[in-house]
């Protein structure tokens, strides 16, 4: 594959967490999440984008959320669990994408906001359609944003995908 062809970089919320006496990496989903988490994957199956690596944190509500969602898809990519991924920021985030081989063309991650909402404001030097302008109404839980990215891995950095898609369950 060549590094100009488009890639693709989707980055999900986790779906909605419960609150119980755990520490917040163990926060595991509420009713409503376990609900949602199919549905985000039944949209991200529809995006048509074939995942060939899917980046998750570690966090209980985040795997919880990929293993829900991960059977819509028609194709399940390799999974990497990266604890870099919880509570990170997007200069983190972005370090952790600089990590996966160029042989990949379509990532997910699934992470945390405000990480994972910063991170597109970061990325995207530029939007299709009204996709920013609903993203900024919010980035729910079980939301995601699709962006385009032609480039090694490697040279990911601020301004440098497009915004294409973004997607909440309660649009």
């Amino acid at each position: 594959m060549s590094v100009d062809t488009p890639r693709r970089i989707v980055l999900l919320r986790h779906a909605k967490a419960d609150w119980p006496q755990v520490s917040d990496h163990e926060r595991p989903l509420a009713e409503r999440g376990r609900k949602d988490a199919p549905v985000a994957g039944r949209r991200l199956a529809d995006s048509g984008i074939e995942f060939e690596l899917a980046v998750c944190s570690t966090a209980a509500r985040t795997r919880e959320t990929w293993k829900l969602a991960a059977p819509q898809l028609p194709h399940r990519p390799k999974t990497v669990y990266e604890e870099r991924v919880y509570d990170a920021s997007p200069g983190e985030l972005i370090a952790v994408l600089n990590e996966v081989p160029d042989d990949v063309s379509n990532v997910l991650l699934i992470g945390h906001n405000p990480g994972v909402r910063h991170l597109v404001d970061v990325l995207a030097d530029a939007s299709e359609g009204d996709a920013l302008e609903r993203m900024h109404r919010g980035f729910p839980t079980s939301a995601f944003a699709v962006l385009s990215y032609a480039g090694s891995w490697k040279g990911l950095e601020p301004g440098t995908a497009t915004l294409l898609d973004y997607w909440a369950p309660h649009e």
